[in-house]
């Protein structure tokens, strides 16, 4: 078990806050919810009442009330939420927070005992912050409820069947020596155990790639695998948020703190043979 899979479930697993899936269309944000959804009851013996907003009804769960939004009927997420928090939930999904209205929605029912999860896009985890102070939502409430922000994006997974390793150099490679924190980066792999630590990490270091099989179409790829940045929010963050602090203060303040960036795992897992250096500039810079 990874030590961001044990620092996420012990954040979802308290019965109040508010966490947040970020990243562009398509990038796995609501099999995470749902993900999270089906883990939290399961602890909880499925005696919560678990209630989701959504657009549309993607998987149905059983013992979770799910409803979708219908804008012609003038149900909007936000008019659903306010419904929806009559009815005493213990634990929210909202399908993405959109508006201002719903943003403040959200935020009111985690700052009144309740567990909710919502979608956001941006960027980047810590880019949650600045965009719900944006669409404005008072920054001391924020910190007050925000716990947890989850930033993901999908990658091809290198097919088992055909990988072979290869040399650690080409385009890709050159890009990633030539990176300005390059250094800084070895450094992170090194705390993490994807490198080993000493005088020349890299040495003798090879990568891997798909060299093309049946099973997987020639293409050398076969499913996808998803690559997480884990932004927590403790007290040093908190008092950030209350200050008004810029979006690169917040983001450097949380990797001096240990936050691993989505790059950082996406290369991770390229050098443990999982994906190819390649897919990680694609989808993470």
């Amino acid at each position: 078990m990874s030590a961001d899979y044990e620092r996420t479930l012990h954040i979802l697993l308290r019965p109040f806050g508010m966490i947040l899936v970020t990243g562009p269309t398509g990038s796995g944000k609501s099999t995470t919810l749902y993900a999270m959804l089906s883990r939290v009851g399961a602890e909880r013996r499925n005696i919560v009442n678990i209630s989701t907003v959504e657009d549309p009804v993607e998987y149905t769960l059983p013992r979770v009330n799910q409803v979708s939004i219908n804008p012609n009927a003038g149900m909007a997420f936000s008019s659903a939420l306010h419904t929806l928090l009559r009815q005493d939930p213990d634990i929210i999904m909202v399908g993405e927070i959109r508006d201002l209205e719903t943003a403040e929605i959200a935020v009111r029912a985690a700052l009144v005992g309740r567990l909710l999860l919502s979608t956001l896009h941006t960027n980047d985890a810590t880019g949650a912050v600045p965009r719900l102070v944006d669409m404005g939502v008072e920054p001391y409430l924020l910190a007050s409820t925000l716990t947890l922000v989850v930033g993901q994006r999908l990658v091809r997974r290198i097919c088992p069947n055909c990988r072979e390793s290869v040399p650690a150099e080409g385009a890709a490679w050159d890009a990633l020596r030539s990176r300005p924190d390059f250094e800084e980066l070895i450094h992170a792999l090194q705390r993490q155990g994807a490198l080993a630590k000493g005088a020349n990490p890299l040495a003798g270091i090879r990568l891997f790639k798909g060299k093309g099989c049946i099973q997987c179409g020639s293409t050398g790829f076969r499913g996808r695998l998803g690559i997480f940045e884990l932004f927590e929010i403790d007290d040093e963050i908190r008092h950030m948020m209350t200050k008004c602090e810029d979006a690169m203060t917040i983001r450097a303040a949380a990797m001096a703190s240990g936050m691993k960036t989505l790059f950082q795992d996406g290369l991770a897992k390229a050098l443990l043979g999982q994906t190819t250096l390649e897919e990680v500039f694609r989808v993470a810079l």
